[in-house]
């Protein structure tokens, strides 16, 4: 049962943004410190990547559990009420990174993909990840 009225619970969900979440800014800030440079939110490119590093050709995607349908993670609940349209919403959700992702890749860019549970545990492996992607061009 939700515990907020259905104008209160629309009202919050009317916030909720795609661009600039606080896991993205994160990341953008350790990327920054540590030397790299990036374009946000490349509109030239499939599904708008959060942030683009032009120089390696890798593209980061910072993806919110619950919206990306992080698999095992206690984060990517199912709401309880709408569960179709949650399922629907899901789904699609899903289709369109699987279908930006393959886009990107026909042109030739890495994709590194950090889920908001791993921002913590995998922030430090990022510039490895990077250049390792480099290299393999």
């Amino acid at each position: 049962m939700d515990r907020l009225t259905q104008k209160h619970r629309s009202w919050n969900m009317s916030r909720v943004h795609s661009e600039d979440t606080k896991p993205e800014i994160v990341v953008r800030l350790f990327l920054h410190r540590h030397g790299f440079r990036y374009v946000l939110h490349d509109k030239r490119l499939p599904g708008k990547p959060d942030i683009v590093l032009p120089k390696y050709k890798t593209v980061i995607e910072v993806r919110g559990c619950f919206w990306h349908r992080h698999k095992d993670c206690k984060i990517a609940t199912m709401p309880s009420t709408h569960v179709e349209f949650w399922q629907e919403k899901f789904k699609r959700n899903v289709e369109r990174d699987n279908l930006n992702e393959s886009e990107l890749r026909k042109l030739g860019w890495n994709i590194i993909v950090v889920w908001e549970c791993e921002i913590k545990s995998r922030l430090n492996d990022l510039p490895a990840m990077i250049r390792r992607n480099v290299a393999k061009q």
